[in-house]
């Protein structure tokens, strides 16, 4: 989807009556880097970070553009948002070959420029981009572009599931999913969510020395009231 917000005669951005069916479901739990370039567009990232619909989300921002997102996940893992902001078509053709030799696997990346060309676009999606907004930028069009990555129904969904099984009790199962989920969240500093299904004979609560008023036979027992404010709380 391709986004940009109405100027009027003097250059200035228009702002664009709110539709009444423009509804914007809310992000997930996902980590949001922005590397902006003007202070303006800097400005409107932070406002939309701390927008209800981005409540979960995790959003830092930097300047330096292209070239300071390169920079920085050359030894860092890349988090599930990228947006970066670039002026001129080669800038941001060059700056995302760089970006790619960098970027993981899976991370989505959303563009800021000022060049408003078909072209261009279709150039930036064939690359795997997710998006290409056109500055100037508005909070809500922040807002709107992040949450459409995972809320559109092509959207693939975030995260991985990672289940590990023992053959019987005692050999060591338990053990391994709570590191690994540990090694997870300590080294890539993802979030990681662990569901101990031995409800009789769990020890997540006692490797991780916690003792949670609510647990996953919460949710087994009582299907009806699953939904997302309950699913919030046992996280």
């Amino acid at each position: 989807m391709i986004s940009y917000a109405r100027q009027n005669s003097d250059g200035r951005p228009e702002l664009a009556a709110p539709l009444a069916d423009d509804h914007i479901a809310p992000a997930p739990r996902v980590s949001v880097q922005a590397f902006c370039e003007t202070v303006e567009t800097a400005a409107a990232v932070q406002t939309a970070g701390e927008d209800r619909r981005l409540d979960k989300a995790h959003v830092k921002i930097q300047m330096g553009g292209m070239a300071a997102a390169v920079e920085a996940y050359r030894s860092a893992p890349t988090p599930n948002v990228i947006v970066v902001e670039a002026d001129g078509r080669n800038n941001i053709l060059a700056g995302l070959d760089q970006l790619a030799s960098v970027c993981d696997a899976g991370t989505r990346v959303v563009v800021i420029g000022r060049i408003n060309d078909v072209s261009l676009y279709r150039e930036l999606v064939r690359r795997g981009v997710s998006d290409y907004v056109i500055a100037p930028v508005g909070t809500l069009d922040v807002v709107r572009s992040i949450c459409n990555l995972f809320s559109a129904p092509e959207a693939k969904s975030v995260g991985r599931i990672i289940a590990v099984v023992g053959a019987k009790g005692g050999v060591g199962a338990s053990t391994i999913a709570h590191n690994v989920a540990w090694a997870i969240a300590r080294d890539l500093a993802m979030d990681s969510v662990v569901a101990d299904l031995d409800l009789a004979f769990g020890t997540a609560g006692l490797d991780y020395n916690q003792d949670p008023p609510q647990g996953i036979a919460d949710a087994v027992f009582s299907p009806d009231r699953v939904d997302t404010a309950f699913i919030d709380r046992l996280l």
